[in-house]
């Protein structure tokens, strides 16, 4: 059972404002662990935050506008038919799982996700692979509508069109609903932080959460020491490791002298000459003080550093 929320005429910032208020099917595979590009840590600040910015990049951008023409790709590959929803779901047993799907399958108890891919991503969808994030997207969409197929059709940009068809699975929705219960009854509503996973997405929302600072505040580190001395251990094993890549990298480099190409059985190498464009901010206020003072745009971040006592 779910509740339907009409979406029709709804501001954006209405629907972002929306969002906030349970777990998306975008949202699972970040909570699972198994999205490279988000983490348990923000979806907790994307729900608890005050924000309400949707992301805006060229791949989401793409995404949106290419929406219509995967599904239309998705009905002449199979010969089925799709509409829009037009509606917000929310479960009613599970009040914290909400869905907005990208298409409903006419005459069939099915939906449809409708992605886009770089081609770089190409090897992510070959021999029926579906990326892991977008397979718990599907599965959460299923386990909040009740809907027992959903299918997921990507265009790989500039390559190949592609579709998959997922089925309802107890035991991983089961899973899933449990995994999402946790994490919005013990963080969420709790508003109790996730423990960083070492991403860079965490990184980006600790400095959202405390990009200012107190000068010269302090506090007394405890419980700490251990993981600091490991971490001095891993920043030594990364130096040598990476002197070591620099090395075999020098070597490649001698051996292939003023060659823009190598190639062996297994690998193929370039050393390309690659020209680039830089403003001379250190020349300009210098020389033209007025302009880069109009120009310039102040940026203020929190920098990390550890010494032995």
């Amino acid at each position: 059972m779910y509740e339907k929320i009409p979406t029709t005429g709804m501001s954006n910032e209405e629907w972002l404002t929306l969002r906030k208020t349970g777990i998306g099917g975008s949202d699972a595979g970040s909570i699972c662990g198994v999205n490279p590009f988000g983490s348990p840590m923000k979806v907790y600040y994307d729900k608890t935050g005050s924000k309400v910015e949707e992301l805006d990049n060229e791949a989401v951008r793409q995404g949106h506008d290419l929406e219509d023409y995967v599904a239309q790709r998705f009905m002449e590959a199979t010969g089925l038919k799709v509409r829009r929803s037009n509606f917000m779901y929310r479960s009613v047993e599970n009040p914290f799982m909400i869905a907005d799907v990208d298409r409903l399958v006419i005459g069939e108890d099915a939906g449809l996700e409708c992605k886009t891919a770089s081609a770089y991503n190409a090897d992510k969808w070959k021999d029926g692979d579906i990326p892991l994030h977008y397979i718990m997207q599907c599965y959460h969409y299923m386990a909040v509508t009740g809907k027992r197929t959903w299918y997921i059709a990507a265009v790989i940009l500039g390559q190949q069109f592609t579709y998959r068809k997922l089925v309802w699975n107890d035991e991983i929705i089961k899973q899933l609903v449990d995994v999402e219960r946790e994490f919005w009854e013990k963080h969420v509503a709790a508003r109790m932080m996730p423990d960083p996973d070492g991403s860079k997405v965490c990184s980006e929302v600790l400095e959202e959460y405390f990009h200012t600072v107190r000068k010269g505040s302090t506090i007394r580190l405890e419980g700490f020491d251990d993981r600091l001395r490991r971490r001095a251990e891993l920043v030594e094993q990364i130096s040598r490791l990476k002197q070591e890549q620099d090395t075999i990298e020098q070597e490649i480099k001698l051996y292939m002298k003023d060659n823009e190409y190598a190639s062996s059985d297994g690998y193929r190498v370039s050393w390309s000459s690659v020209q680039s464009t830089r403003l001379d901010a250190k020349r300009m206020k210098e020389e033209q003080p007025d302009i880069y003072r109009d120009y310039a745009v102040q940026s203020v971040s929190r920098r990390f550093q550890v010494k032995a006592a």
